[in-house]
């Protein structure tokens, strides 16, 4: 049994435009990702920054290595802030090609839809005339079918105006 499938190349596109919005959301799910990653690590060395800037007690070389290590903390610390804001550029981007993918796809279903739903009202209207017809003509079998009877009838040369006028009141 054969199907008909009605607009390939349309179809064609809809599966193409469907492959690009299911790919744009794994990017921008992998964008969200390494977002929320650079975020964290952005955290932990801010606190780790926090943690170390005290400085207690001990000598000089203790006190050196610390301001060291924390100089290296807070160098650490702005380049995790510009990978965060590169991510979320990224991930603004990301965000904007899915929803403009998404667009596109619902844009082509909803010319499917439409056309599906032309196809359907004048597959309708096609049997809504061939119903009309059917009736038609059972209405006109049937009159003709009471004229004959009537015609046969004893009397019924005394009422040819019931005959032409339709069926008699009841």
């Amino acid at each position: 049994m054969s199907r008909t499938v009605h607009d390939p190349g349309l179809r064609a596109v809809a599966r193409v435009r469907g492959v690009r919005e299911r790919d744009s959301r794994l990017g921008l799910q992998t964008a969200l990702r390494e977002q929320r990653t650079h975020e964290r690590r952005v955290a932990e060395l801010e606190q780790a920054v926090r943690d170390h800037a005290g400085f207690v007690s001990g000598d000089l070389a203790e006190f050196v290595a610390l301001r060291q290590s924390l100089a290296a903390l807070r160098h650490a610390a702005v380049e995790a802030r510009a990978d965060l804001d590169t991510s979320r550029r990224l991930a603004l981007d990301a965000g904007a090609w899915w929803r403009a993918d998404k667009a596109r796809l619902g844009a082509v279903e909803g010319l499917l839809e439409r056309r599906a739903d032309e196809r359907a009202a004048e597959t309708a209207r096609g049997e809504a005339v061939e119903l009309d017809e059917v009736a038609g003509r059972l209405w006109l079998r049937t009159e003709q079918a009471d004229q004959a009877a009537q015609a046969c009838e004893p009397g019924a040369a005394s009422t040819p105006s019931t005959a032409s006028t339709g069926r008699a009141a009841s």
